[in-house]
């Protein structure tokens, strides 16, 4: 059984990862496809039973992570028994736990409670915290037993085959394992020269998958078409898992998957890659091919500024493109090398326009909190947010993820120290504050005064957009954004009566 840990459903009992992982797909497809080993994938934090609600990271409330903390504390919460249930039922002789950094507390719940019900179940963990903090993991966690690092598809195949032939883990390359009370790393895997040879990750998701009847058809709606990054920013270490060369699918092989999809009933569908469309003989390749084989289809990726060209984003729009989204991250240039993000804000204001010209939906990613901001830089990025021609802007907190380069900037100015706890900073925390030059309370005002200016900036975008849609007799989207949006407004007049009542009876 191959689990994703369940997160967004410890905020709230009602929040779901509508998504098919696609760990979990590659992963399940390469056993499927190079052993006879049974195999069952289980999105944890996928809640089959009640109607999802969306948590936006920024804006999430004090009691949202307190209900947090207080699941993962409590090992009889109902989350739990759910894990226990599905492990009882399938019974696996090994489990595999696909781990993020910020998810690794759930991780360690599971991998508990797979030893309390088999204390002979191998216990594998992957993902990136695997990779950037092996040896913590392996130290934190006495119940996981082998930790597969980087690319893990050809790694846990091998494994699953030295577990059936009884042969020792030291000829698997790419693993780190327990040998008594020593961590043994074995020799560095070199990863899979040809991606063309992985079965689509949706593929097999009706025979492997834990609930599949209840997931809606856009779960299955995601893709890579490359693995591999070649930039170097300080707070992502994706080339720590698929290093910094790139390798492409081909367009063949990629084009095929969407046909799949199509299939099954998927309409749009979002390219998961770090970056799309590194290479622009690619992109002109691949829009081609989409454009004949896969008329209708729609699809968003993102982008870095510097891969936007008038001609790439024309191929883009006319093979169905209809959102971007873009990682300027900082308004502030000095903070825009200190993270290496490799293009200046001057440079990220026509990369957008080009977008948005093309009639292309565009996000624009930012990040407030650098270990180096200062109050000066962080203004900059709200004129860069008030400014910047987006839809829609996606705000996030820094956070420092052990094993990342800013994690080790983050020590050396001493915002981090050596009882930095992820249970309390992960993404999702609302007091994280790691900026050496703000203090924490006056960070926390300027975190409320951006996430209002963005809330304000993201409503008129939803209004320009609805309008494009209509223009474009796309009811369907229009139909989607008229629902979040009396949702939302729904949820704020509910609350403005309750807060009356109370005011006026505050027995009841």
């Amino acid at each position: 059984m191959i689990i994703d840990p369940p997160f967004k459903r410890l905020y709230h009992d009602r929040a779901s990862l509508v998504k098919y992982p696609l760990a979990l797909g590659y992963l399940s497809g390469a056993i499927l496809k190079w052993t006879d080993w049974e195999v069952q994938t289980y999105n944890a934090d996928f809640n089959p039973n009640k109607k999802a609600i969306a948590i936006d990271n920024v804006t999430r409330i004090k009691e949202g992570m307190n209900h947090y903390l207080r699941t993962l504390a409590d090992p009889e919460a109902p989350i739990w028994a759910e894990i226990r249930a599905a492990l009882t039922e399938f019974s696996p002789d090994v489990v595999g736990i696909s781990s993020k950094t910020q998810n690794f507390p759930s991780a360690m719940r599971i991998a508990r409670i797979a030893k309390e019900q088999n204390p002979n179940t191998l216990v594998v963990l992957g993902g990136p915290h695997a990779t950037l903090s092996t040896r913590a993991a392996l130290d934190d966690c006495p119940d996981i037993d082998v930790a597969v690092l980087g690319e893990g598809e050809l790694t846990l195949v091998e494994l699953l085959q030295a577990r059936q032939s009884g042969a020792p883990p030291d000829a698997v390359a790419g693993i780190a394992y327990r040998r008594g009370n020593r961590i043994v790393f074995t020799p560095p895997r070199v990863n899979m020269p040809n991606l063309d040879e992985l079965p689509f990750p949706a593929e097999a998701a009706p025979q492997v998958l834990r609930d599949y009847a209840s997931y809606p058809a856009e779960a299955f709606g995601y893709v890579f078409s490359a693995r591999g990054c070649p930039y170097s920013c300080t707070f992502c270490e994706s080339k720590a898992i698929w290093t910094q060369t790139t390798r492409w699918r081909s367009p063949e092989n990629v084009v095929r998957e969407l046909k799949l999809l199509a299939e099954r009933g998927v309409q749009y569908v979002y390219f998961d890659d770090d970056t799309f469309g590194i290479r622009q003989s690619y992109i002109k390749e691949l829009c081609g091919l989409i454009e004949t084989e896969c008329p209708g289809l729609k699809w968003g990726c993102e982008i870095t500024v510097g891969v936007v060209k008038e001609q790439s984003v024309e191929y883009m729009r006319r093979a169905g493109c209809v959102v971007v989204k873009i990682g300027v991250e900082s308004g502030n240039n000095r903070i825009l090398r200190s993270v290496k993000k490799g293009h200046t804000i001057e440079k990220a204001y026509p990369a957008v326009d080009i977008c948005r010209r093309a009639g292309i939906e565009v996000g624009a990613f930012f990040m407030i909190g650098f270990p180096e901001e200062t109050e000066a830089t962080l203004r900059d990025t709200l004129t860069a947010i008030k400014r910047i021609n987006a839809d829609n802007i996606m705000l996030s907190i820094f956070t420092p993820y052990p094993g990342s380069e800013l994690f080790q900037v983050c020590k050396e100015l001493g915002v981090v120290d050596d009882d930095f706890d992820i249970t309390i900073h992960n993404h999702q925390s609302p007091e994280n504050c790691f900026t050496a030059y703000i203090p924490p309370q006056r960070f926390q005002e300027l975190v409320r005064e951006s996430v209002a200016i963005v809330t304000r900036k993201n409503r008129r975008g939803r209004w320009r957009r609805t309008a494009r849609m209509l223009r474009r007799r796309d009811f369907r989207r229009t139909v989607h954004l008229a629902r979040h949006f009396l949702r939302t407004r729904a949820a704020w007049y509910s609350a403005r009566a309750l807060r009356r009542r109370l005011s006026v009876s505050p027995r009841s």
